[in-house]
């Protein structure tokens, strides 16, 4: 087994077919499904079907490029530390809810690392694919957000997965809203207040998808209630119909825009004093990259900025 033949699976399964991983690789197709079925027999894996629409990863093949990218991340961070890099591109990638100071910290790590060339990702995703790119290394890091109402149902994930949580900061739960809604000049709103107007959230699906919802009190009874799956989606709805939604109350205006407000929720529930502890997950015992490192300084730059 050879790091070149790491790179080879790991770009095949990308492109989901040989013939465009032999043209980015600029490797011959034979010498492609050569290099493959040599790695497959000595690991006594089948790590591709292959089938005339391309190739898809076998259940065990998942679990291979799991451990391959994350062999590749510290390959990377070798190469980084003390190889020459002045020509190298630069790699990282990131998942994470719907949240818009991940991506002004991601947009910030950029404008960081000015460097000639890079492969950066950021992935505005559903929570359940989060973990998932995080488990399978699609992705070095995910963003997201533990509650007293979904923690034993993410931590058992974390812990089946071999992911590490790290919180980065508390926040309340506050309406998130259109300046010109009945309700964004209020000091404070309660949830008798929102009564009439749609609750919005992030559509996550699958079973008990409450567990995994983006927003604070998902498992509250809302009388009307609209689903999406973007932001500019939500963001227009408000303006449209005078929906709203339940947020950390940490906005980034540069991006959103400043035609939105945050307002403090106040509820008689006792659910309602629940708290969002945002923070980031990786994996375990795998040392952060140097890219992973700094976009981790610039959320908690960003976020100090709220705190």
């Amino acid at each position: 087994m050879t790091i070149q033949q790491l790179h080879y699976a790991i770009t095949i399964s990308e492109m989901g077919s040989l013939n465009k991983a032999s043209e980015v690789l600029y490797v011959s197709q034979p010498s492609l499904t050569a290099s493959m079925q040599e790695l497959e027999k000595e690991i006594g894996v089948t790590i591709f079907y292959r089938s005339g629409r391309g190739v898809t990863l076998t259940s065990e093949g998942e679990e291979f490029l799991s451990y391959a990218r994350a062999v590749m991340q510290q390959v990377d961070a070798l190469q980084e530390k003390y190889g020459k890099s002045g020509a190298r591109k630069k790699k990282f990638g990131v998942s994470c809810q719907h949240y818009s100071f991940a991506v002004k910290s991601f947009a910030e790590l950029m404008k960081r690392y000015n460097t000639a060339e890079y492969d950066f990702a950021i992935r505005e995703t559903k929570t359940l694919e989060v973990i998932e790119d995080v488990r399978t290394g699609k992705s070095e890091l995910g963003v997201l957000f533990l509650s007293n109402f979904n923690r034993k149902a993410l931590e058992k994930l974390f812990q089946t997965h071999k992911l590490a949580f790290h919180k980065l900061i508390d926040c309340g739960a506050y309406v998130y809203l259109w300046k010109g809604h009945p309700l964004a000049d209020r000091p404070s709103i309660r949830f008798e207040e929102l009564a009439d107007y749609p609750c919005m959230a992030f559509e996550q699906g699958g079973t008990a998808s409450f567990y995994f919802a983006e927003e604070i009190l998902s498992a509250y009874e809302y009388p009307r209630m609209i689903r999406v799956n973007d932001r500019a989606t939500m963001l227009n709805l408000m303006v449209a119909v005078g929906g709203y939604t339940l947020c950390s109350g940490i906005i980034c205006k540069e991006l959103n825009g400043s035609d939105y407000a945050a307002v403090p929720l106040v509820s008689d529930d006792a659910d309602a004093s629940d708290r969002m502890e945002i923070g980031y997950i990786a994996r375990k015992n795998l040392p952060l990259s140097d890219l992973a490192q700094a976009y981790v300084e610039e959320l908690e730059r960003y976020l100090l900025s709220y705190k």
